[in-house]
């Protein structure tokens, strides 16, 4: 019988050993116009015009929230130019060509602990959505509309799992700077009411416990645990890792907040606390390159820097006579990438870079393996068909929004058949 896949090479060790490097000091940054849940956006500065950093600079679009846009640097607004953001899409960037003087903007300044213990629930909404704080596991989903619910909340969850191969910025984080995400978590308990916090790593981080163990000692007038979880994928997606903190099954597409549950990333966080402490918008994270095509290496960058300069600082690519295979993300739910201009967003963690090795996709055995492995119970192969003859009843029958993109099924697809793109284009099809 054809078993569950659950289990998956990781590929983590070896990066988790890389010293982080700072590279803070781009000379260029380019903030995206618009991105994946922003098809639209402005800008409301001109070239030529100085700004500073945490500056407004412009807003991006969504169907139901806006997004203001800051700056990293401080330094002269030089224009425009296209590159490729997280979604892999080539779109307008801003440009500013830094000053190397990091002035902050004037609204950039410390909250006292009397000024932050006044705070109220819509003081929280309104400090994280004037930051643009979005879900940095990936989400990119606005913070504040979160934190505005109505619905009464017992539990937030700080979810460190990052269960996807290659990706380790949140086990960076939570290693090299854990006060952050407590306080952070601390901050969003306070904002939602909730009398628990739980923060969620794997089994097998035995040295995250620690530290963060260690850390929560000086909160012990607060309910803050630490729970381990599974070391299979997808532990980190959100059901899975409340299930398997509080006991709680969530049926899939119902709001977490009916069930008295907020989940939050650990660097998610970590920026709201650097937004109700400092009045910071995300400046900068951890970003790491990794593949068998080019030189491995973890850095921490601001928000708009080029991603190619970190690739030469790392000590560029392997192999150049042998095409390459660029993912923006983790191997399991990233994007392919065309080419090497890409930036720096929020939501850009990784970029993996793999000598390319064509294979080629087979006719379906039948055998199941998509089937057996999916989380949320659907039937690949089915939906492939269905939107290979376009028939978006049958599209609909088969539940193809209850998909996570997790990337299990084309893993584990001896055929090599790209399922998952396929369920990403059937969702596409039943939008039209």
């Amino acid at each position: 019988m054809i078993a569950k896949t659950r289990h998956i090479p990781d590929g983590k060790k070896e990066l988790k050993a890389l010293p982080i490097e700072h590279y803070l000091d781009s000379e260029y940054l380019y903030y995206p116009v618009t991105n994946a849940r922003c098809p639209e956006g402005e800008t409301c500065v001109i070239g030529g015009q100085f700004v500073k950093v945490g500056e407004i600079i412009g807003t991006r679009k969504g169907a139901f929230f806006e997004q203001p846009m800051h700056a990293t640097a401080s330094g002269e607004v030089k224009g425009y130019e296209k590159h490729i953001d997280q979604s892999g899409k080539l779109v307008d960037c801003l440009i500013v060509k830094n000053d190397f003087k990091y002035e902050l903007h004037e609204s950039i300044k410390d909250r006292t602990d009397e000024e932050i213990d006044a705070l109220t629930r819509e003081d929280y909404v309104e400090i994280t959505k004037e930051a643009g704080l979005v879900g940095l596991g990936g989400s990119a989903f606005p913070t504040y509309i979160k934190l505005q619910t109505k619905d009464p909340i017992d539990t937030v969850i700080a979810n460190g799992v990052e269960c996807e191969p290659y990706l380790i910025a949140d086990y960076g984080l939570t290693m090299t700077n854990p006060l952050p995400i407590l306080e952070g978590l601390i901050y969003a308990m306070k904002a939602s009411n909730a009398k628990h916090g739980i923060i969620a790593i794997k089994k097998k981080y035995n040295e995250l416990y620690e530290r963060l163990s260690f850390c929560v000692r000086q909160y012990e007038h607060l309910d803050i645990k630490i729970v381990k979880v599974g070391n299979y994928y997808p532990q980190g997606w959100e059901l899975e890792v409340i299930k398997n903190t509080t006991g709680i099954k969530i049926p899939h597409g119902e709001l977490l907040s009916k069930y008295g549950i907020l989940n939050f990333n650990v660097s998610t966080l970590a920026s709201i606390y650097a937004a109700v402490k400092h009045r910071l918008p995300v400046l900068e994270r951890l970003f790491t390159i990794s593949g068998d095509g080019v030189h491995n290496k973890s850095f921490r960058a601001r928000i708009g820097t080029s991603i190619p300069k970190l690739i030469e600082l790392a000590g560029g690519y392997k192999d150049p006579e042998i095409p390459k295979v660029l993912i923006l993300g983790g191997p399991m739910m990233g994007v392919n990438a065309t080419d090497d201009s890409i930036v720096m967003t929020h939501t850009t963690t990784s970029l993996i870079v793999m000598n390319d090795k064509p294979e080629k996709e087979e006719p379906c055995i039948h055998c199941a393996s998509c089937v057996y492995s999916c989380p949320v119970d659907i039937q690949p192969i089915q939906i492939m068909n269905a939107y290979k003859a376009k028939d978006k009843e049958m599209i609909q029958t088969l539940d193809v929004n209850k998909c996570i993109e997790c990337g299990l099924c084309a893993y584990v697809c001896p055929s090599k058949i790209q399922l998952t793109e396929y369920m990403r284009k059937a969702k596409t099809y039943l939008r039209k």
